[in-house]
């Protein structure tokens, strides 16, 4: 398992339409690759994630959005949503840029991410069905199980963010759903 030491530095105002943008690649990147450059995944702007869904989390106070970064250089982003009281945390947003895959970058990201936030019980995140090397990642790499599969099947009541409820409009209809008991 590589482990790459990367750093994570807190997003500048003079950054944050970059690092949407960048976001938005890497997610529409791993669709393009499964699917092809058309799908139903692809909403009308030709986005995985939404704009309005990464601004949200970006602008939730609770929230902490950092670059990650490989010898100065912006290799990807992270989206923390810390809960201070209960400190079950939610990962909201991983990506590393496409052109820096298989280099350790993320899992060097994620364990940056446990040394920042030592007192986490539970880590929660989740990830489209399609996106295998993702999947590879949270369970074989940075350690989490697999806890729900939402489908037409089991549709939860509340969203990831915010406790509200579920947009079926936002984002792939099936997503796996993982956490990581700390404690």
């Amino acid at each position: 398992m590589k482990n790459t030491k990367v750093t994570l530095v807190p997003l500048t105002a003079d950054d944050r339409e970059q690092f949407i943008l960048d976001n938005q690649w890497a997610f529409k990147y791993g669709a393009m690759i499964e699917f092809g450059e058309r799908d139903n995944h692809i909403d009308d702007y030709g986005e995985i994630i939404s704009r309005a869904t990464i601004e949200k989390s970006i602008d939730n106070p609770q929230n902490e959005t950092y670059r990650i970064m490989l010898d100065g250089e912006k290799v990807g982003g992270v989206i923390l949503s810390i809960d201070t009281e209960t400190h079950h945390n939610h990962l909201d947003i991983l990506f590393v840029m496409p052109e820096a895959h298989s280099k350790g970058i993320g899992y060097g990201a994620w364990q940056a991410i446990e040394a920042l936030h030592p007192e986490t019980a539970v880590w929660e995140t989740c990830t489209p069905y399609f996106e295998k090397r993702n999947i590879h990642f949270y369970v074989n790499k940075c350690g989490f199980q697999i806890d729900q599969f939402w489908c037409a099947h089991f549709q939860p009541e509340y969203d990831m963010f915010e406790n509200e409820k579920h947009d079926p409009n936002e984002g792939p209809d099936e997503m796996f759903r993982f956490i990581k008991v700390m404690k």
